[in-house]
């Protein structure tokens, strides 16, 4: 039977990348107009920090895997919708939060909807399309992902800017500038939910056991695939864990080895990130789809592998010797962090049966999530220590991204060794 055009999955996957789009603008607004909100409502920057960090570190943590197993047994486009939902309510509750407690819980809808709603994005792509065309599928979703994660700066802050000139239209009821940015996002969120109705859940493809078998049977499954799926997981989480530590100390370092403000270097910075997320999302979609053709056994990961090896040299940009070498190196470092993200959820995709998918997903961004975010920002700062303090911050996070990358490389390596032929077949 001849492999269906890709063309006619496009519609759906555009859909889906719009409702990513979308939730990773609103999951990261607050964040780009938070001096409003704390002006406002009187916050202390430890106040915020906890507004910021732990309503997204909780959803990760409580969220993630129940999600996963929720979208691998019941309607992922229902579920998809449910999810949307939630982030556009949490964006709502962020415009009109008066007190840190709802804050707080605003912010934490936004989360748990944008999270969970990349789960089930994901698992419905895989079923969109035939495993030769994964990877390009991913990548459109991927592709809505990185320029959310743009628009959360570009949008939000030309919204606070035109309420702050402008002043907010009565209908808004002249709200301050940071709650009209989050109301005018929230109507938005809900316009482009629309498309949403119109998808039809696809048929679910590479199943080993029912999607409703018992939760032994599951886990079952994953025992079997333990040997390929740890070092997959410690590969990404690795990645993670290198480019959460960079993206957390690039501006300090630029600080206080290079002398620059942070007004000087955000205008390049935030650009470079966007095109980073982009170009990796092209090159990892493209590779893992490229290695599934080569008809080598665990060929889907060569592109993570490449990716990794690169990522070692580029995880010592904080040593460079110049701005635009520090700006090269992380540039690539982040680009080889995208390529290995869409490489990672094309191999979930392919080589995971279908009932597993979403489990898979939901510990990935729970883990990747928990120890990138909570881990690699103090390791750098014990690394630090052992160079003699605070003043070595550039060596204590060379230190930290050029041996995660390393250990990313040994763990990618293991597992395209490792990987099954096919979904439904025990690796060996």
């Amino acid at each position: 039977m001849p492999t269906p055009a890709f063309s006619r999955s496009l519609l759906p996957l555009l859909a889906l990348a719009l409702a990513m789009m979308l939730g990773f603008t609103m999951m990261a607004s607050f964040g780009t107009v938070q001096e409003g909100a704390k002006a406002e409502l009187h916050l202390s920057d430890y106040t915020l920090s906890l507004i910021q960090g732990l309503s997204a570190a909780l959803p990760l943590a409580l969220f993630s895997i129940p999600i996963g197993i929720w979208v691998d047994r019941h309607n992922r486009v229902r579920i998809m919708i449910v999810l949307v939902a939630t982030f556009v309510l949490g964006t709502l509750l962020t415009a009109v939060a008066h007190s840190v407690a709802l804050l707080f819980v605003a912010r934490m809808l936004t989360g748990i909807g944008t999270t969970g709603a990349l789960t089930a994005a994901l698992s419905l792509c895989a079923d969109l399309c035939p495993p030769t065309q994964r990877g390009r599928a991913l990548l459109v979703v991927n592709l809505g992902k990185s320029l959310g994660q743009a628009m959360a700066f570009g949008l939000t802050g030309a919204l606070f800017g035109l309420f702050l000139r402008g002043g907010a239209p009565g209908w808004f009821w002249h709200a301050a500038p940071w709650r009209s940015a989050h109301l005018a996002l929230a109507l938005m969120g809900a316009a482009f939910m629309i498309p949403l109705f119109l998808l039809r859940e696809p048929v679910r493809h590479e199943v080993a056991a029912s999607t409703h078998a018992p939760f032994r049977i599951v886990a079952g499954e994953l025992w079997a695939r333990r040997a390929f799926l740890l070092p997959l997981f410690m590969g990404q989480v690795s990645v993670v864990m290198a480019d959460a530590a960079a993206a957390i100390w690039a501006a300090p370092v630029l600080s206080r080895s290079f002398g620059l403000r942070p007004d000087q270097v955000a205008g390049w910075m935030g650009t470079m990130i966007f095109v980073a997320g982009l170009l990796g999302a092209v090159i990892g979609g493209f590779s893992a789809d490229w290695g599934q053709k080569s008809g080598r056994r665990g060929g889907l990961l060569i592109g993570a592998v490449i990716a990794a090896s690169l990522g070692i040299p580029a995880g010592l940009f904080p040593i460079a010797p110049s701005v635009p070498l520090f700006g090269a190196a992380l540039g690539l470092l982040l680009l080889c962090g995208a390529v290995t993200g869409v490489v990672t959820s094309v191999a979930l995709t392919v080589l995971i049966p279908n009932e597993l998918r979403g489990l898979c997903i939901g510990a990935f961004i729970a883990i990747a999530g928990l120890i990138g975010f909570g881990v690699a920002p103090t390791l750098v700062a014990a690394a630090s220590s052992l160079f003699g303090g605070e003043s070595h911050l550039d060596q204590g996070l060379a230190t930290v991204g050029a041996a995660t990358s390393a250990l990313s490389l040994i763990a990618f390596f293991v597992a395209m060794r490792r990987a099954p032929a096919t979904a439904t077949t025990e690796p060996i």
